[in-house]
C-alpha cells in the first residue's frame, strides 16, 4: 500500500511538472508571438515603402543636376543601397517567418498540460518535436546524423496530445544521444486491419 501511494505521489508530481512546463512554454510562445506578429505584419508595408522611395530616389538622380545630390548619392553608394535593401528586407522576412514556425511548434508542444483525450495528427506532434530538437541536430555537426521522415497517410489518433508529444521528445532525444553516425528514420504507417 505504501509503495502504491509513493508511485501515485510520483505520478502526481510528474504530472504537475509537465503541466507547469506546458504553461511556461505556452506563455513564452505567446509573449514571443505578439511582437513577431507585429513585425511580420509590417515588413510587407516597409518593403513597399522602400520600393516607392527607391523609385523616387532614381527620379531625383535622373532629373537633378544639383551637385549636392550627386555627391550624397556617391557618398552613400545609392546603387548598392538600392540593390541590397530589398535583399535585407527579404532576409528579415525569412527570419521572422522562421520565428513564427518555432513559436507555433512551441505552442503545439505546450499541449503538455492537456489531459483530455482528443483527435490528434501524429505527424504534427513529431514535426513540432523535431523543430524544438533542431538545435541538438546542429550540435551534432561533427557526426553524420540525418533525420529521415517517411510519413504514411494516418488518420487522427484519439490520445492526450501533451503526453504523446512528451513520448516523441523522449524517444527522439534518446535516439540522438545514442546515434553517432547514420540516420534516424521516422516511419509512420497505418497498421493492417487483420
Amino acid at each position: 500500500l505504501l509503495e502504491q501511494l509513493q508511485q501515485s505521489q510520483l505520478r502526481l508530481i510528474q504530472s504537475e511538472k509537465m503541466s507547469a512546463l506546458g504553461n511556461l512554454v505556452a506563455g513564452v510562445a505567446h509573449e514571443i508571438n505578439n511582437p513577431v506578429s507585429f513585425i511580420f505584419g509590417n515588413i510587407t508595408h516597409v518593403h513597399q515603402y522602400t520600393e516607392d522611395l527607391l523609385k523616387l530616389l532614381q527620379l531625383y538622380q535622373k532629373h537633378s543636376l544639383a551637385p549636392e545630390i550627386r555627391e550624397q548619392a556617391a557618398a552613400i553608394d545609392v546603387k548598392f543601397l538600392a540593390e541590397d535593401l530589398p535583399k535585407v528586407l527579404a532576409s528579415m522576412l525569412m527570419g521572422v517567418d522562421r520565428i513564427r514556425e518555432i513559436v507555433l511548434s512551441l505552442r503545439n508542444f505546450s499541449r503538455l498540460d492537456q489531459a483530455e483525450v482528443k483527435p490528434v495528427d501524429i505527424h504534427e506532434g513529431i514535426d513540432s518535436t523535431l523543430l524544438i530538437l533542431q538545435h541538438r541536430l546542429k550540435g551534432l555537426a561533427h557526426t553524420e546524423v540525418q533525420m529521415i521522415k517517411k510519413y504514411g497517410n494516418l488518420p487522427l489518433v484519439e490520445c492526450c496530445p501533451g503526453q504523446l508529444n512528451q513520448v516523441f521528445m523522449n524517444i527522439l532525444s534518446n535516439a540522438l544521444e545514442d546515434q553517432r553516425d547514420g540516420a534516424i528514420e521516422i516511419i509512420t504507417q497505418q497498421a493492417d486491419a487483420n
